[in-house]
């Protein structure tokens, strides 16, 4: 999931603090780093970006590409998973491109899961959301009713998949990034050897992220 990078329409805590250019920029390196980072992997790998008349197939590279659909992220996210199911076997798995440091373990770890004996699984945000969701089969009633963007996203999720008797599964505990302090967050893990992330690895070098502890 991700949306074109166009200054002022993404990012915009970042941009508060960073202006819209530079946080724009940081976005579009996320986009183009997680591409990398995913082709490579075992997975068939669809975006679904936003507007609909976005030119992102091209930002991609031709990668295939679906235009979002629906009022909010709910809906956008369960008509992304609807098409999917309807074109591939399961199970299927949605992140974010706030997120390009997700784990290649933790997208192993929710696909074994889901083939096993889970028909949910979460990765838990810091802020109390999510940063990847996977299901075995379509649950539209997950992503209805939801107050996005708050949080207690991840436990109303947990609550309706409990009620519905579907099986859940966590994943270790990851952060988007959001705010400045994610970026600080994620300089470190580059710094760190723990992902490689070159375009976003020269944005941090080059200053826009102020020193945090």
């Amino acid at each position: 999931m991700a949306k074109y990078p166009v200054p002022g329409r993404v990012k915009t805590r970042l941009a508060r603090v960073l202006g819209p250019e530079r946080a724009c920029e940081l976005f579009r390196a996320f986009i183009l780093d997680l591409a990398d980072r995913l082709r490579p992997l075992p997975y068939r790998v669809t975006w679904a970006y936003s507007p609909p008349a976005a030119p992102f197939p091209r930002l991609v590279g031709g990668a295939r590409c679906r235009a979002q659909r629906g009022r909010d992220l709910g809906a956008r996210m369960a008509h992304a998973l609807a098409a999917e199911f309807a074109e591939r076997r399961p199970p299927v798995l949605v992140i974010g491109a706030d997120a390009p440091h997700v784990s290649e373990a933790s997208l192993a770890e929710a696909a074994t899961m889901l083939c096993g004996r889970a028909d949910v699984v979460l990765g838990p945000a810091t802020d109390g959301g999510y940063y990847l969701i996977g299901l075995r089969a379509p649950a539209p009633s997950l992503f209805t009713g939801i107050t996005w963007g708050t949080d207690g996203v991840l436990a109303a999720t947990l609550e309706r998949a409990g009620v519905r008797g579907l099986r859940t599964h966590l994943l270790p505990s990851s952060f988007d990034i959001d705010e400045v302090d994610d970026l600080v967050r994620l300089r470190a893990l580059i710094a760190g050897g723990h992902v490689d992330l070159p375009r976003t690895a020269l944005l941090l070098s080059g200053g826009c992220v102020p020193a945090r502890s």
